[in-house]
């Protein structure tokens, strides 16, 4: 049997034969890979399966790679809209297939927002560029505090970039955080040092704890001649990012898609999970006015900070792309009706 594609998969002329083979390496790469993550608990990934006991990686296509991915994701965002009935698509901000093309390969995105309580969000995009790019991004809405979600692939060449971050929803100067891992105290901030001591504690407590942070450090150990993307980030990545930021790059092959698959429905089940905990509701009044006017200015920041990672990837089509998957930079609207 066939792996099932997703709407964004274009790959309609591959041929049965070639479809059949490259699934059952899909499924025994995603067979070690799920026992790999399983053991994120464990905080280190399996001796057997470590950098310097492999065996060798059987090489996956930019096509195949992509599809697998868009599969993957549309089927998390099928769990996230079964969970949220709020959630809500909107054709107006979305791409279907055939109507676009980015840097000559078909692109599609569905947009969505969910205006209500029960899992507020102000815009989720699930984007696909054909053989290159696979991107979910989620902006929650003012009513919580639940952390963005950020859960990119790209594939250049013989290689793929994995981003992967949880995007903490008040400003914790995490910009500021030295080599060692501190940050500047009172003597250099004043006051405010506390604000943002007490806005990092915050996520960690919540969001960035042990098993949490156990997980990524599993799932980079798991990638196959995964490195650091040299990339230097720009004023406004550093601005945006969060403490738990991962953004790696490998070589394309099946092993890594089956990991990078089984971390990014992890990821995007912590991020439901969490969306779906009434104790991440803000009280109303002040709490969601705050909220609301940090998330503005984030998401322009975020804006500013995805256009260079597009122009890079798909020159003058990079603002296009840039914009379409930002969604609307004034969610003004979520959580009070259109």
């Amino acid at each position: 049997t066939t792996r099932p594609l997703s709407s964004h998969a274009v790959s309609e002329t591959t041929s049965t034969i070639v479809c059949w083979l490259f699934t059952m390496r899909f499924l025994l790469a995603s067979t070690v890979a799920a026992l790999n993550i399983a053991c994120s608990n464990a905080f280190v990934a399996p001796g057997w399966f470590s950098q310097t006991s492999r065996v060798v990686p059987l090489e996956a296509t930019a096509d195949d790679a992509i599809a697998t991915l868009a599969s993957s994701q549309a089927a998390s965002v099928d769990k996230i809209t079964a969970a949220i009935p709020d959630l809500q698509t909107k054709p107006d901000l979305s791409w279907t297939a055939g109507s676009v093309t980015i840097g000559g390969s078909p692109a599609t995105l569905d947009g969505y927002e969910a205006p209500g309580a029960n899992g507020n969000i102000a815009w989720l995009s699930s984007l696909c560029v054909q053989s290159k790019l696979s991107a979910l991004t989620i902006f929650n809405g003012p009513l919580t505090d639940v952390p963005h979600l950020l859960s990119r692939c790209a594939v250049v060449g013989d290689s793929i970039t994995f981003a992967l971050d949880f995007r903490p929803r008040a400003y914790g100067a995490y910009e500021m955080r030295d080599a060692e891992g501190n940050y500047p105290g009172p003597e250099t901030l004043g006051r405010q040092a506390f604000e943002y001591s007490g806005a990092r504690r915050d996520f960690d407590t919540k969001f960035g704890t042990e098993e949490v942070a156990a997980f990524l450090q599993s799932t980079r150990a798991s990638l196959e001649g995964a490195t650091d993307t040299p990339r230097a980030p720009t004023e406004l990545d550093l601005l945006t990012r969060g403490p738990l930021y991962m953004e790696l790059t490998m070589p394309l092959t099946d092993g890594n898609v089956a990991t990078i698959v089984a971390a990014r429905e992890k990821a995007a089940d912590y991020w439901l999970g969490w969306a779906l905990d009434g104790q991440h509701a803000h009280k109303p009044g002040a709490p969601v006015n705050t909220q609301y006017v940090y998330d503005t200015k984030y998401k322009q920041n975020a804006y500013g900070a995805l256009l260079p990672v597009y122009a890079e990837l798909f020159a003058a089509d990079g603002a296009t792309l840039t914009a379409a998957d930002s969604g609307p930079l004034d969610e003004a609207y979520v959580g009070g009706g259109s």
